[in-house]
C-alpha cells in the first residue's frame, strides 16, 4: 500500500476541545497544495476553514461531513504524495473501525450476594461479553429501566447503540415481549424480637421508614424533542456557569438622556453618515475607559492587569449562539469607523466567518437588547474581563425642567437604562459608580466624544 500523510483535527481556537465537520471542500482524489482549504470546521466560536499544511492528493476522508464532537488530534483524513496511487493508501491503526475483542475469559466464582434493594443497575462491562458502545441518551434510558442491550444489534454509526435503539427495546418490553428488566430483590422480613429483646426496645414510636422508590412507568414516548447542542452553545453554557460561580458580580444602574445623541444622529444622516445609537454607546464607553483606565482591566486569578488598548467586545446573536466579536482600539476610532467595524463584524459573526483574532481577547463587553424592546437587564461578565455593560431601549419620560426665566415646566426626554456588571474583586462599588457617572455625562453630551 501507499503510505499516507495524516490530516488531524486542529486546534482552531484557544478554548477548543472538539469540533464538528461542517463540509469537505475537497473530495477524494483531488490535488491539494499547501494553504488550500480542505474543510469547514465548527469550533466553539465559529465556523472556520481548515487549510492544508502539506502538498499531495486527498486519498481518504475518514470523518464524514456532519460528524459531531470530533476530538482534537483525531485522524480525519489521509493525503499521499503527488504521483503515488492514492487508491492504495495504507490505513493506519488509529483510523477507527471495529476494535478487537479479547477471547471470553471464564467468569470467576463468587459468593452469592446478600439481598438488597438498590437503584437501577449501572451498565458495566462484564468479562466474557461484548461491550456495547452507548450514546449518553441511550445509556440513561437503559439504566433507568434496567434494560440489557447485549442482545440487540446497534444501528448507530460505528456500532454505537443509539437512543432510538433504546426506545425500541423499551417498546418491546412494554408490548409484553420477554422483558430485559432486572429484578429488584425485596428485603428479607425482619425477625420478630424475643420477649427479652422487646423489653430493651424504647417505647417511643419510631417514624415509619418510607418505601424505597423504584423506577415508574416511562412517560408517553415522543413527548419531547432532544435538540443537539452545538459546540458554541456548550462553551457558552460552560463559560456562563464559570462566570456566575467564580466571579462576584456587582451591579450599578443609571438612566441616560439620549436626546442630544438622537439629534446629532439625525444631523449626520443628512450628510449620508449612517450611525446607530449603539455606535455612540460604544464610542462613549471607549472614551470613558480612556478617562478611567482602572476599569479597563482583567483578572487572571491572582493579579489585576490594566490593559493598554481599549478593545470592546460587542454581543451578537447568531443561529449557533451568542458570540462577541471585538472592535480593536476603539478609543482611536471615529464614530463612522466604529459603525463600519460593528456592522462588518456582526455580519461575519452571523455568517460564521469570524477569524480567531476577531473574537479572542477584548477588555470590556457591551450587550444591547434595546432593539427587542427590553427596558433594562443585567448581563453576565465575560471572563477574564472585569465588566460588561447592558443597554436597554430608549423610552420617553416626562421631566421637570426650568426655562430661562426660572419657571418650571414639563418636557419629554428619551431615556435609556444602562446596567454595569462588574467584578467586585477589581472594580469596587465606588469605581463602578464613578464610571457610570462619567459614561452618562459623555452620552448626554456627545460633542465630548469628538474631543477624544
Amino acid at each position: 500500500g501507499t503510505p499516507g500523510i495524516k490530516v488531524l483535527m486542529p486546534a482552531l481556537s484557544p478554548t477548543m476541545e472538539e469540533g464538528n465537520i461542517v463540509k469537505w471542500l475537497k473530495k477524494e482524489g483531488d490535488t491539494v497544495n499547501v494553504g488550500d482549504a480542505l474543510c469547514e470546521i465548527e469550533t466553539d466560536k465559529a465556523v472556520v476553514t481548515m487549510e492544508s499544511s502539506d502538498d499531495g492528493i486527498l486519498a481518504k476522508i475518514l470523518v464524514e461531513e456532519g460528524s459531531k464532537n470530533v476530538r482534537l488530534g483525531s485522524l480525519i483524513g489521509l493525503l499521499v504524495e503527488e504521483g503515488q496511487d492514492w487508491k492504495q493508501v495504507e490505513m493506519p491503526a488509529d483510523a477507527g473501525g471495529p476494535s478487537s475483542v479479547a477471547p471470553p475469559a471464564p467468569a470467576p466464582a463468587s459468593a452469592p450476594a446478600a439481598p438488597s434493594v438498590s437503584a437501577p443497575p449501572k451498565l458495566q462491562h462484564q468479562p466474557g461479553k461484548l461491550q456495547v458502545r452507548l450514546s449518553p441518551a441511550a445509556r440513561n434510558i437503559l439504566e433507568t429501566h434496567g434494560l440489557d442491550p447485549s442482545n440487540v444489534t446497534p444501528t448507530g454509526p460505528r456500532g454505537i447503540f443509539t437512543k432510538e435503539d433504546a426506545l425500541k427495546l423499551l417498546q418491546e418490553k412494554q408490548k409484553g415481549k420477554p422483558s430485559e428488566l432486572k429484578p429488584v430483590v425485596s428485603p428479607a422480613p425482619a425477625a420478630v424480637p424475643s420477649p427479652s429483646q422487646a423489653t430493651a426496645v424504647s417505647s417511643y414510636p419510631r417514624p415509619a421508614i418510607p418505601p424505597v422508590s423504584t423506577p415508574g412507568q416511562p412517560a408517553a414516548l415522543g413527548t419531547f424533542t432532544e435538540i443537539p447542542a452545538s459546540n458554541i452553545r456548550r462553551v457558552i453554557a460552560k463559560r456562563l456557569t464559570e462566570s456566575k460561580t467564580t466571579i462576584p458580580h456587582a451591579y450599578a444602574v443609571a438612566d441616560c438622556a439620549i436626546d442630544a445623541v438622537l439629534k446629532l444622529r439625525k444631523e449626520l444622516a443628512k450628510d449620508d453618515i449612517k450611525v446607530s445609537v449603539n455606535d455612540f454607546i460604544i464610542k462613549a464607553t471607549a472614551v470613558t475607559l480612556k478617562q478611567m483606565p482602572d476599569v479597563n482591566v482583567t483578572w487572571d486569578g491572582e493579579v489585576c492587569r490594566r490593559l493598554p488598548s481599549i478593545d470592546i467586545s460587542i454581543a451578537v446573536a447568531t443561529d449557533r449562539g451568542l458570540i462577541t466579536p471585538i472592535i480593536k482600539d476603539v478609543a482611536a476610532k471615529g464614530i463612522k469607523e466604529i459603525a463600519a467595524s460593528a456592522k462588518a463584524l456582526a455580519k461575519k459573526a452571523r455568517d460564521g466567518k469570524l477569524l480567531p483574532e476577531e473574537y479572542q481577547g477584548g477588555s470590556f463587553s457591551i450587550s444591547n437588547l434595546g432593539m427587542f424592546g427590553i427596558s433594562g437587564f443585567t448581563a453576565v461578565i465575560n471572563p477574564p474581563q472585569a465588566c460588561i455593560l447592558a443597554v436597554g431601549r430608549a423610552r420617553p419620560e416626562l421631566k421637570i425642567v426650568e426655562d430661562e426665566e426660572g419657571n418650571e415646566k414639563l418636557e419629554q426626554h428619551q431615556l435609556m437604562t444602562v446596567t454595569l456588571s462588574s467584578d467586585g474583586r477589581v472594580v469596587d462599588d465606588e469605581l463602578a459608580s464613578k464610571f457610570l457617572e462619567t459614561l452618562k455625562a459623555n452620552i448626554e453630551n456627545p460633542m465630548r466624544l469628538a474631543l477624544n
